[in-house]
């Protein structure tokens, strides 16, 4: 991370959270500075290493090391989790609209995986829920990240036995959406109209409306255009996951804790600092000038309802009528197919050129 970053996170800290305040010891010699504690912590979680190799670095012992990993984690989840952890707002939903639209896809705010973290110290009582087909403990992490690399919702902690669509009964993604507090979102694919914005996603997921998935078997120009283009797109997630393990590498190797709430915090706060990275850093790569876009021109614009209301009751009839629109097949049908029209209108010339 830049500097000015890596300074603003160690005076927030040293500021609000006391475990990281210089004190005075008993002969009224200063203590660990907040400087020597923030950076054993990032060392670690960037560089997964163990406790004691910050030793001769920073002169911390391995048990204040971990000490100080545990209480990063902890104060990063605090301050910055609301801001740099969070849904969507309708102003975030309308950027991503936008950019889905300019890549051809209307509707799309962004891409969903799984990935899995392999558990080395897991207990043996557990190791047979955790265990997969390589034999190895792993918990389940399913993430939603856009094209700017930004994660927008992780879900961690399901063991390794549940696959995509069991870890998808317990996400928690679908529920404002569920209870009716979501934005009021119009777009339109092909000449028709939609309210539901939509996942791209792997074929494991569900035909469900909120995802859609690449052909397997195209069949004509028009499907194989389709398909390469889904592929392509959905790999923002997956580049989100790589970036995420190149930049603490503590999620990439396996990991050592035995208690699973710690490896929970540790994976929440990596990916905190990974988004405010982004946030920092995202001006200089980002391919997609949003203020080029024009609203309000075109009739057939996506839309975000920005004065909607969160007043809907949240009655089971309404819940379930909603859910079951959610899970409508020939929707999602009728939406892959006027996807796989508007991608081959808007790309399809570029396709014949070439």
């Amino acid at each position: 991370m830049n500097k000015p970053l890596f300074m603003h996170i160690v005076d927030r800290l040293s500021n609000e959270v006391q475990y990281f305040r210089e004190k005075k010891d008993g002969f009224g010699k200063n203590s660990l500075s907040p400087f020597q504690k923030c950076t054993a912590a990032i060392r670690i979680l960037a560089y997964g290493s163990a406790a004691d190799m910050v030793d001769e670095y920073i002169r911390l012992g391995e048990t204040t090391t971990r000490l100080c990993v545990e209480n990063f984690v902890d104060g990063i989840i605090y301050l910055f989790g609301d801001e740099y952890l969070r849904r969507p707002t309708p102003a975030d939903l309308q950027c991503l609209l936008d950019v889905g639209e300019h890549r051809g896809f209307p509707g799309m705010i962004g891409s969903i995986d799984c990935r899995h973290w392999e558990w080395k110290n897991c207990p043996t009582a557990w190791k047979g829920q955790y265990s997969c087909g390589s034999g190895k403990p792993t918990i389940v992490l399913e993430a939603v990240a856009s094209y700017d690399l930004w994660i927008w919702h992780a879900f961690f902690g399901p063991p390794c036995t549940l696959n995509d669509i069991n870890v998808l009964d317990r996400l928690p993604v679908f529920d404002d959406i569920i209870k009716g507090q979501a934005p009021n979102v119009t777009f339109y694919v092909n000449g028709r109209e939609y309210h539901m914005t939509y996942y791209l996603s792997d074929g494991i997921y569900p035909k469900w409306i909120t995802f859609i998935q690449s052909i397997p078997l195209p069949q004509g120009p028009k499907e194989v255009l389709f398909a390469q283009r889904q592929e392509a797109v959905r790999k923002d997630v997956e580049r989100a996951f790589g970036v995420l393990q190149a930049r603490f590498a503590i999620v990439k190797n396996p990991a050592l804790f035995w208690d699973k709430v710690k490896i929970g915090k540790i994976m929440r706060a990596c990916i905190i600092l990974h988004n405010m990275i982004v946030g920092d850093e995202r001006d200089g790569y980002i391919q997609y000038d949003t203020s080029e876009f024009q609203q309000g021109e075109d009739t057939e614009t996506s839309h975000v309802d920005l004065t909607y209301s969160r007043d809907i009751p949240t009655n089971v009839a309404n819940m379930m009528g909603v859910r079951t629109r959610i899970r409508d097949r020939q929707m999602h049908q009728k939406l892959k197919d006027d996807l796989v029209e508007h991608v081959w209108l808007k790309f399809g010339r570029d396709e014949d050129n070439n």
